[in-house]
């Protein structure tokens, strides 16, 4: 089921009443105030009187009013007062979407402006940033970049550089996949048919074909999921990949953070996760660690009622994908998200999958677009789980391992630079003093590298290196060298 405004504020409105199940008689005795912004576009203003009719529909509440911070009428004293005037002796107060932090906080001031001078009326605020009380530590969205990807390393004066920055595989796609998907373009004017596809990524891990669902690259799967989940309280494992994160908030999840420590090697403790965590988001390897979480660990998080989503994006550049639970249809709750991004040199073709239950994935469809996989997208998917394909992503996985043991080898050599690990995918993370000029001198150099300080639970001092053949190895050592000199 999609996961509307009315519903994320409802959530909201349930936690400042005091969480858990709330009775009839709770919502009954309790008036809403919805707050906008305020525009001069009166279609702006309508949408949240839209969004506070549709809170008021069914839900029990005394009643839904609105007020706005700027602009429009009325204002929050006003819209206090107006609820006042109706009989409310208890008001929840809420901004609508988008909420910031400035905005949550103007309306909290004169909120308790107001309810100062009304002590005979119960005022609460239900502020957005985490569902009803405040932030954890390190659970705020504000101090990292979650939309920087390290194309962004590239993206001005590319061609000029050597890209680690990106971590798909060099000199792909190979020579047979263009063809194939050359072959396709015959047929664009037709709409894409996807049941062939399906069923070769179905076979691919021994599963049914309705426990496949392609997506526009994990990135699309991420929001679909957002938008579907009902979870209250959902956990996303960091260091990784930002995308889920940032696709919790923009559907108006508050998200809680699990941030693994350097110092422990970034491995899991299941235990860190709280066991009130309805909705679990981990990267297996995960990126940019390069950590390969055992697959009993992971498996140990599911449980009924919870959602397990483990983002396998790199897990075909591990041999023999031991510790993938692509197989697994055995545990609860489970979700896989698998790439053909990384090994292939699809980034810009999107391309990737689901994998769940027949009930989960049917409700990813649902609020999927129509074709929202292209018919060269959908070729590649079926081309790529051909046994022919599957070997030569082995033996791929296979030389990436030793291209990375050669990278570390080399890195090995600097005194100052520290590398988390082991390192499983085809990527390392370094910690090295003065993160930022070094990775600007290796720019001027001809290396791009990806900063690693936009991933929640790392400081600057980190940079993320692709896995590349060991002459690139070699050039990067001497460039390392040079911008570590200064």
């Amino acid at each position: 089921m999609i996961n509307r405004p009315e519903d994320v504020l409802e959530r909201r409105v349930d936690a400042a009443l005091g969480g858990g199940r709330r009775t009839p008689l709770d919502r009954a005795a309790t008036m809403v105030l919805l707050v906008g912004a305020g525009s001069p576009e009166a279609a702006d203003n309508a949408e949240v009187s839209r969004t506070a009719r549709l809170l008021w529909e069914g839900r029990g509440y005394a009643g839904v009013e609105t007020a706005f911070l700027t602009t429009a009428a009325p204002d929050v004293p006003a819209g206090l007062e107006r609820c006042a005037r109706l009989g409310a002796r208890r008001i929840v107060v809420l901004t609508g979407f988008p909420a910031d932090a400035a905005l949550e906080e103007r309306v909290a001031q004169q909120a308790e402006g107001w309810a100062e001078a009304r002590p005979e009326v119960e005022v609460r605020h239900a502020p957005a940033h985490d569902g009803g009380g405040r932030p954890e530590p390190g659970d705020g969205d504000g101090e990292h970049d979650l939309r920087h990807h390290g194309d962004a390393e590239v993206r001005d004066g590319g061609d000029d550089l050597t890209d680690l920055a990106v971590n798909v595989r060099a000199g792909t796609p190979p020579p047979w996949l263009r063809e194939r998907l050359a072959a396709t373009l015959d047929g664009l004017a037709g709409y894409p048919d996807d049941r062939a596809a399906h069923r070769a990524v179905a076979a691919r891990h021994g599963r049914p074909a309705e426990e496949v669902l392609l997506t526009a690259g994990a990135a699309e799967a991420f929001v679909l999921l957002a938008r579907t989940t009902r979870a209250r309280h959902a956990v996303v494992v960091h260091p990784q990949f930002t995308e889920p994160e940032a696709a919790l908030r923009d559907a108006g999840h508050p998200v809680h953070r699990v941030v693994l420590r350097a110092a422990d090697g970034f491995r899991l403790d299941p235990w860190a996760v709280p066991e009130s965590a309805d909705l679990v988001v981990v990267g297996n390897p995960t990126n940019p660690t390069s950590v390969l979480h055992p697959a009993a660990e992971l498996a140990r998080l599911a449980r009924p009622g919870r959602t397990l989503v483990v983002d396998e994006a790199f897990m075909d550049a591990v041999p023999g994908e031991p510790e993938s639970l692509a197989a697994r249809r055995d545990l609860p709750g489970l979700v896989v998200l698998r790439s053909l991004t990384k090994t292939w040199g699809l980034a810009g073709l999107r391309v990737g999958y689901v994998l769940g239950d027949p009930e989960r994935v049917a409700a990813l469809r649902r609020a999927q677009p129509l074709w929202a996989v292209s018919a060269p997208g959908l070729t590649a998917a079926e081309a790529c789980c051909a046994p022919a394909a599957l070997a030569e992503a082995e033996e791929a996985a296979r030389r990436t391992t030793a291209d990375r043991e050669h990278l570390l080898r080399r890195l090995a050599e600097f005194d100052d630079v520290e590398v988390a690990g082991p390192a499983h995918g085809p990527f390392v993370l370094l910690r090295l003093p003065d993160a930022a000029s070094v990775r600007a001198r290796l720019r001027d150099l001809g290396f791009a590298v990806r900063r690693a300080d936009t991933f929640p639970g790392l400081s600057p001092d980190w940079l993320r290196l692709a896995v590349r053949d060991p002459a690139t190895t070699d050039r990067l050592a001497a460039a390392l060298s040079k911008a570590l000199d200064g």
